[in-house]
C-alpha cells in the first residue's frame, strides 16, 4: 500500500488552521525544537507537512482555538484538479444527505479508493457538527479556488430572480421550478428558500448542466437543504446533459424557469437545431446563443408560467436579434427588462439585464397594443468611478421588486417606464432600458431642490469649521514636539489595550440581519468601498469564534496602508475583521479622540508601515503619539473631533455635488434652461 502524499501548508495556513496569528506560529517555530522541519519551500517561505503540524499542535495542546473543518480543505485541495476535488466534495454531500446513487451516477461520479478515507472523515465531522454547514464550507472553498472557471449567481441576485418569478406566477399549491443551466444550484436553492413559507403542495426542482461535477454538487446541495413548510413535499431531479441539444427534461413542463445561461457561446448547436420546434420566434442567429436560451426557457413553461433570465446587455440591442425581440414583444411574452448596476454579477464591468418572460394563459390576448416595462437600476444606483463599489442589494431588491409589483401603473418611477410595444417595433427593436427612460421635470425638480438645499447647508457648515485653520499657529519656526511614545509602550504601561480582529469562517457570516441581536461585521473590503458593514454574525457565532467587538468609545485602527485610518467608534457594537484593531484607553490616562487623531496622521502611517508582503501593512504598535498632560489631550481631542465631523461633511458634499452635476447636465442637455432666446 502506497504512503499518502504529504499535504504542504505554509506558516500563514498553519496560523489559520490553529486559530492564531502568524506571529504566534513563528514564535512556536523559534522556541520549540520539536516543531516539525519544513518539507518544501525556502527558509523565508517554508512549507510543512500538514499531518506533522496537526500532530505537533495536538501534542502541545495548541488546538483549542482550531476549527476542525479548517483541517479538511487543504487535504481536499491536494486531491488533484478541479473535477477530482469537486467530485469528492459532492460525495460528502451525497453521503450526508443519505441519498442513494443510481447505477449511472455511480459510473459517472465514482470516487477513487484513495479518496474514500478523506470523504469518510468529512462525513463523520458533518454528522457531529452539522451536515449542511460542513458541506457548505467545502463547497465555498472549492468555488473560491476555481472562481475563474465557474460562473455563479450571487445569492442576493438569485433570491431576487426567484422572488420576481414566483411573484409573477403566483399560486401556493404544487409548483415545478427548472434551471436548464444550473451550475452549482444557486437559483434552485433560492427558489426552494422562497417557497418554504408559501408552497403547500409538491415542490419539484429540476436542474441540468453540461458539467457532471456541477450536477453532482447541485444535487447534494438541494438534498441537504431544508424542506418546505409542513404539508409540502420536495422532489429533486438534477441531470447531466446539454439542455439545448438534448434536454433531459424535454417532457417536463415547468411553472417557473430561472436561468443564468453561458454568455457568448458560439458552439450552441446552430446547425443541428435549425428546425427545432422551440424556435417559435425564429431561428436564433449563430451569434445570438442567449436568444436560444430565451426561447428554450419559454418552450419549457406551462401556459401562464414565468421565466427570469440574467443576460448580457448586448442581447437587448444587437442587430442580429431584432427579429426575435420583435416577435417576443408582439406575442406579449417579454414582460420586463431591468438593467442592473455594474458589479451585481460576473462580468462585473457591465450592467447585466434581467428579462422577465411569461407564456400567455389560455385565451389571453396579444399585447401589440400593450406595454413593456423597462427599469434602469444602473442609473438609480450609479457606480462611483472614484472608489470601489459593491451593490446595495437591499436597496436594489426593493427597487426592482417594487417596480415589477407596480408594473400596471401608468407611471412607475423616475427610473422605470411602461413603454408602448408599438413604440419599440422600429428598425432596431432596442430594449435597453436607459434609452427609453427620461425622468420628467416633475419628478426631478423636487429631488434637485432637496439636494441643492442639503448641498448649500453643508457648504455653510463647512465654512464654520474655518476656525480650525485660524486656531493653528503656523507662524512658529518649529512645532512644539514633546517626547513621543508608541502604542506598544502605552500598552505595556497599562494605558490602553489592543485587540486584533480576525475573519470569522465564511459559513458563519450572514448577508442580512435576521435578529435585533445580530452583530455587524466590519471588514477591509467594506472600508475600501466606503460602505457600511455588509456581513452579520449571530451572538453565538461571535462568541464561538472569539470575535473582537468594538464597543462605543473604542478606537478602531485599520492596519493596511491603502485603507489606513483611526477613529473613535460611536455606533453599535461591531465585530472587526482581519487587519482591524480595537484600542481601548484608560480614560484617566488618555483621551480617546486625542489618541485616534494622533494615530491616523499620514506621517505616522509612513513610519509604521511594513512592506515585506504583497500588500503594505501598518504595525499599529509602532504608531506614535505625543506625551502631553491629560488636559492638553482633551483640548486637542475636541479639535480632532471637529476634524472628523468636517471630514464626514466633505465626503457627503463630494457625493452630493457629483449627483447634482450629473442631474444638472442631463437637464441642460434636454433643453430645460428657462427663459432662452
Amino acid at each position: 500500500m502506497s504512503t499518502p502524499r504529504a499535504v504542504p501548508v505554509t506558516l500563514a495556513e498553519i496560523a489559520r488552521l490553529a486559530g492564531v496569528g502568524r506571529a504566534a506560529v513563528s514564535n512556536w517555530r523559534r522556541r520549540h525544537p520539536t516543531f516539525p522541519e519544513r518539507i518544501a519551500g525556502t527558509d523565508v517561505s517554508p512549507q510543512f507537512s500538514m499531518t506533522d503540524i496537526e500532530n505537533w499542535l495536538r501534542d502541545n495542546k495548541k488546538l483549542d482555538k482550531s476549527v476542525e473543518r479548517e483541517w479538511l480543505w487543504p487535504r481536499f485541495e491536494a486531491l488533484g484538479g478541479r473535477d477530482e476535488t469537486g467530485a469528492a466534495v459532492a460525495e460528502v454531500g451525497r453521503l450526508l444527505s443519505g441519498r442513494e446513487r443510481t447505477e449511472d451516477e455511480e459510473a459517472l461520479n465514482a470516487v477513487p479508493d484513495e479518496t474514500r478515507a478523506l470523504v469518510d472523515r468529512a462525513v463523520d465531522l458533518g454528522r457531529r457538527e452539522g451536515a449542511g454547514q460542513t458541506f457548505a464550507f467545502l463547497l465555498r472553498r472549492w468555488l473560491d479556488v476555481h472562481v475563474r472557471q465557474i460562473a455563479t449567481t450571487p445569492e442576493p441576485l438569485a433570491a431576487l430572480m426567484a422572488d420576481l418569478a414566483l411573484g409573477v406566477t403566483g399560486g401556493t399549491g404544487s409548483i415545478t421550478v427548472m434551471d436548464p443551466a444550473c451550475g452549482t444550484g444557486h437559483l434552485l436553492i433560492a427558489a426552494a428558500e422562497a417557497l418554504k413559507a408559501s408552497a403547500t403542495g409538491t415542490v419539484t426542482l429540476l436542474g441540468s448542466d453540461l458539467d457532471a461535477v456541477l450536477v453532482a454538487l447541485t444535487d447534494a446541495r438541494l438534498s441537504l437543504a431544508e424542506g418546505t413548510e409542513e404539508g409540502a413535499r420536495t422532489r429533486i431531479d438534477v441531470e447531466a446533459g446539454d439542455s439545448l441539444r438534448d434536454d433531459p427534461f424535454a417532457d417536463a413542463p415547468a411553472d417557473v424557469v430561472l436561468c443564468n445561461p453561458p454568455f457568448n457561446e458560439r458552439d450552441w448547436g446552430y446547425e443541428e437545431l435549425a428546425t427545432d420546434a422551440r424556435w417559435s420566434h425564429g431561428l436564433p442567429p449563430r451569434t445570438e446563443p442567449e436568444l436560444a436560451w430565451v426561447q428554450h426557457c419559454l418552450a419549457r413553461l406551462r401556459p401562464g408560467g414565468t421565466a427570469v433570465l440574467l443576460l448580457p446587455p448586448a442581447v437587448a440591442a444587437r442587430k442580429a436579434g431584432r427579429r426575435i425581440r420583435g416577435s417576443l414583444l408582439r406575442t406579449g411574452q417579454l414582460r420586463a427588462v431591468v438593467a442592473l448596476p455594474p458589479g451585481c454579477a460576473p462580468p462585473h464591468s457591465v450592467s447585466l439585464h434581467l428579462w422577465v418572460l411569461r407564456t400567455p394563459s389560455p385565451g389571453e390576448e396579444s399585447r401589440v397594443g400593450g406595454r413593456l416595462l423597462v427599469a434602469d437600476a444602473s442609473s438609480r444606483f450609479p457606480r462611483s468611478p472614484a472608489r470601489e463599489w459593491a451593490p446595495d442589494w437591499a436597496a436594489i431588491g426593493d427597487f426592482v421588486r417594487g417596480t415589477i409589483d407596480d408594473a400596471d401603473s401608468p407611471h412607475v418611477s423616475a427610473y422605470a417606464r411602461q413603454v408602448p410595444v408599438i413604440e419599440l417595433l422600429d428598425d432596431e427593436v432596442d430594449l435597453t432600458p436607459g434609452r427609453h427612460i427620461t425622468p420628467s421635470p416633475a419628478d426631478l425638480a423636487p429631488r434637485l431642490a432637496e439636494s441643492w438645499e442639503e448641498f448649500t447647508g453643508l457648504i455653510a457648515s463647512m465654512s464654520s469649521s474655518a476656525r480650525l485653520l485660524t486656531a493653528l499657529d503656523l507662524s512658529a519656526a518649529t512645532a512644539d514636539t514633546p517626547t513621543a511614545t508608541t502604542v506598544s509602550e502605552l500598552a505595556r504601561a497599562g494605558a490602553l489595550t489592543v485587540r486584533g480582529g480576525q475573519q470569522p469562517p465564511e459559513e458563519s457570516i450572514r448577508t442580512g440581519r435576521s435578529s435585533d441581536d445580530d452583530i455587524p461585521l466590519l471588514t477591509i473590503p467594506d472600508l475600501l468601498m466606503d460602505a457600511e458593514p455588509r456581513g452579520w454574525l449571530t451572538p453565538d457565532d461571535a462568541a464561538a469564534h472569539e470575535a473582537v467587538i468594538a464597543e462605543p468609545g473604542d478606537i478602531v485602527v485599520v492596519g493596511v496602508t491603502r485603507a489606513f485610518s483611526a477613529w473613535v467608534h460611536e455606533g453599535p457594537p461591531t465585530a472587526l475583521g482581519s487587519q482591524l484593531h480595537a484600542v481601548r484607553v484608560q480614560p484617566e490616562q488618555l483621551d480617546a479622540w486625542f489618541l485616534a487623531g494622533s494615530l491616523r496622521a499620514p506621517a505616522n502611517a509612513r513610519q509604521a508601515g511594513t512592506h515585506t508582503m504583497s500588500s503594505s501593512r501598518i504595525d499599529i504598535r509602532r504608531l506614535q503619539v505625543r506625551q502631553v498632560p491629560l488636559g492638553e489631550q482633551r483640548r486637542y481631542g475636541e479639535a480632532f473631533r471637529e476634524v472628523a465631523t468636517f471630514e464626514r461633511m466633505v465626503h457627503r458634499t463630494a457625493g452630493l455635488g457629483a449627483d447634482l452635476v450629473r442631474d444638472l447636465g442631463d437637464e441642460l442637455a434636454a433643453g430645460r434652461l428657462a427663459g432662452g432666446a
